[in-house]
């Protein structure tokens, strides 16, 4: 690695994990990372669950006090986004004019919320960061009308603890069902149940068609022409990655990589949301976007700069903390063919063993934390044994 050591371009978790990983592996070369927002690196999923709630402040989200940086010599630049790169010149150009040189660059920017071109009124939320959540909690006093678009984990978390604020909320969803294309009709029914059961309006199979107001948005029109009254609304329909600004090198829609966490270009990486992994299974590329998978991704991404093996990617999982309820799921539930069930839906108590051809691909569990372990060794030992009774869900 040359002298001008390794960049590293956002301030999420694959940001942080690979610097910490360069230093614990004995990198002694200049380490930069440079952060659009101005705090220092901090986890995200908290966002929407206890800061949202009022429960936490913002200052526990860091993932290392200042004196960390300051002690291994990682170099912030808060406040401050990239826009554009010259991969020739081994440059990378701010939105304030800065120039900084590197010898490895790693793109971790993460993703950005998508929207929608008729919701751009100050009432109207999105949640990605810190400043997101501030301005969404400060709206959410008792007796608050929020209407949330879009029933993901994101969605969701944010209906059950504005519910626990004293809002009024409706969760709309122009799927059939919840969740639908990660774990099926069934599955996603009973998360739209949860709601309900904690006084959710949940309106399913239900497109969004326009918005009525002039200052704020005071209506959302639906196709089929029900109009939801709100004083706040919260837009929740993905992300997308944040990489507009590599447009010009054809990665305007996320950064391919290799197994390795390597782009097209020279000594450039990527990894997290931003990143577009491989899959050798069926030769494409797709997002993760989970918080284990970034960690991860981080870390590898510095051991190939050092020459090292990266290792092997864990199972996918992620988890959702809703109601008090701890939901968790490892593997990809996508192409099952079957499920086999545990437990009571009904009680908040089950876990679900997703199959093909028999095999363990993928596990849900909601309320039963230690079910995960299980389903980690059936999934890796592909051991149709180790699936639960078959019921239905």
């Amino acid at each position: 690695m040359n002298d001008e050591g390794v960049l590293i371009v956002g301030g999420g978790l694959a940001a942080q994990r690979a610097a910490e990983t360069l230093r614990r592996r004995g990198y002694e070369g200049p380490v930069r990372m440079v952060c659009a927002e101005p705090l220092p690196p901090y986890d995200r999923p908290p966002l929407s669950k206890k800061v949202l709630a009022g429960e936490v402040g913002e200052e526990t989200l860091a993932f290392r006090p200042r004196d960390w940086y300051r002690g291994h010599e990682v170099e912030l630049v808060l406040g401050d986004r990239a826009v554009s790169l010259d991969p020739l010149a081994h440059r990378l150009r701010l939105e304030s004019g800065a120039r900084f040189p590197y010898g490895r660059l790693l793109i971790a920017t993460g993703g950005t919320p998508r929207r929608l071109p008729f919701l751009g009124h100050p009432n109207v939320h999105v949640l990605r960061d810190a400043a997101d959540a501030r301005r969404l909690r400060a709206a959410l006093v008792p007796g608050v009308r929020l209407a949330i678009v879009g029933a993901g984990f994101i969605g969701q978390e944010v209906a059950a603890t504005a519910r626990g604020l004293g809002a009024e909320v409706t969760l709309i969803e122009a799927l059939p069902a919840p969740l639908a294309p990660i774990l099926g009709e069934e599955l996603g029914a009973w998360f739209a149940g949860l709601h309900r059961e904690e006084g959710i309006e949940v309106r399913l199979g239900a497109a969004l068609a326009s918005a009525r107001g002039d200052e704020v948005v005071e209506e959302l029109v639906l196709a089929d022409g029900e109009r939801i009254g709100c004083d706040q609304v919260l837009v929740g329909i993905g992300t997308v990655p944040a990489t507009s600004w590599l447009a010009e090198h054809g990665f305007g829609d996320g950064v391919p990589v290799d197994g390795a966490g390597r782009t097209a270009l020279e000594d450039v990486y990527a990894a997290g949301d931003a990143a577009l992994s491989f899959d050798p299974t069926s030769g494409t590329h797709h997002r993760t976007e989970h918080w284990e998978a970034a960690a991860w991704e981080g870390a590898a991404v510095a051991k190939v700069m050092l020459g090292e093996d990266p290792g092997t990617p864990p199972l996918a999982s992620f988890w959702s903390d809703q109601y008090g309820l701890r939901v968790q799921c490892v593997g990809n539930p996508r192409g099952a063919d079957a499920t086999r069930l545990d437990g009571d839906p009904a009680g908040r108590d089950f876990e679900v063993l997703f199959t093909r051809a028999g095999v363990p691909i993928a596990g849900l569990a909601v309320g039963r934390p230690a079910a995960i372990r299980d389903f980690r060794k059936a999934i890796q030992g592909g051991d149709p044994a180790a699936a639960r009774k078959e019921l239905t869900v």
